[in-house]
């Protein structure tokens, strides 16, 4: 197997330290940022995001993981429980495709009244079947059905992203 990395550590870190800013560019009005990253690359980049996000305003950051089989994910599980009543909750990912993963770690959320939902990925494709465009991307590209990108992490950094 072959892998073309598409973005380098050092690009990886800058895309999310730009998202970050952009994050704070658009919620000036937020006293509480929830950043629910999708289980394992999401949750792990929502930490990322977190450590960037921490100080830089008058808000409170917090964090939820959000379990789901991204093959079946009917079933969406969210921990900790958090009062989301006002808050900005950010859905962090690590590649957005086809757009239903996000649409199904949206449906925890939607009961609990928080003030905007928004969506967060490092990498976009464009083959959306759902109607999901992400608020936030890192980079965006154009591959082909059959083409695979992924995340290389190694302890608990990211390391870059990658195209088969």
């Amino acid at each position: 197997m072959v892998k073309r990395y598409i973005l380098n550590q050092s690009e990886a870190h800058l895309k999310l330290q730009r998202m970050a800013l952009q994050i704070l560019e658009r919620n000036t009005q937020a006293r509480k940022i929830v950043l629910a990253g999708i289980a394992p690359n999401g949750s792990l980049m929502a930490g990322k995001l977190q450590q960037l996000l921490q100080n830089k305003g008058d808000f409170i950051v917090e964090m939820q993981e959000i379990i789901l089989n991204k093959r079946l994910p009917e079933e969406v599980a969210v921990v900790p429980e958090l009062n989301l009543e006002g808050a900005v909750v950010i859905i962090v990912d690590d590649v957005a495709n086809s757009g239903r993963t996000l649409t199904y770690a949206l449906k925890p959320f939607l009961n609990h009244h928080p003030y905007s939902i928004q969506t967060l990925v490092l990498v976009d494709r464009t083959h959306k079947k759902f109607p999901i465009q992400p608020d936030y991307v890192g980079f965006s590209l154009a591959s082909t059905l059959e083409e695979y990108i992924d995340l290389d992490i190694e302890d608990g950094e990211i390391k870059g992203a990658w195209m088969q």
